[in-house]
């Protein structure tokens, strides 16, 4: 495998751990909480944290996702179609997925830089509105190229008939 592509699937794969890491996160916090608020110490902001490790873990594996071709389809349908049409509809999802992916980075920025601008924040802990945001369009930056690495593998099982 070419040096890009391997870097880029350690990238990913790097991300995704810490993505569930991040779930790990907001599962501790909530637990920490429920178990602090027996005793009268609830942790401050629990929302506000629950919020921001969940978003993180999401946007993170969603590249992995990608790249592992974990996402949701139609298996019952798409396995009794000739073996051409299951390769030529796995490309043009591929295809499809990379024009939606760009479509949502790219308005997920100009998102972004509108709530930045003024200068948003968490109800509870004050934390940047920018902080819930990196985790979203890195995700979504790094989608592409899982997206990409998708393509190149349907593209050679399709060459390989």
């Amino acid at each position: 495998m070419p040096k890009p592509l391997a870097a880029a699937r350690l990238a990913i794969k790097a991300l995704a751990a810490l993505g569930v890491a991040a779930y790990a996160a907001a599962a501790l916090v909530t637990v920490g909480d429920v178990l602090g608020r027996q005793v009268g110490l609830p942790i401050i902001g629990v929302v506000d944290l629950v919020q921001l490790f969940v978003m993180a873990g999401t946007w993170l594996v969603m590249p992995h996702a990608f790249l592992a071709a974990a996402h949701v389809g139609v298996d019952f349908l798409i396995s009794r179609l000739p073996r051409r049409a299951r390769h030529a509809l796995h490309v043009m999802a591929a295809l499809v997925a990379l024009v939606l992916l760009a479509l949502m980075l790219w308005q997920g920025f100009a998102t972004f830089e509108t709530r930045t601008m003024f200068g948003d924040s968490s109800q509870q802990l004050g934390i940047p509105i920018a902080w819930y945001w990196y985790p979203l369009l890195l995700g979504l930056g790094l989608c592409l190229p899982g997206v990409m690495l998708w393509l190149v593998a349907a593209l050679r099982e399709a060459s390989d008939e």
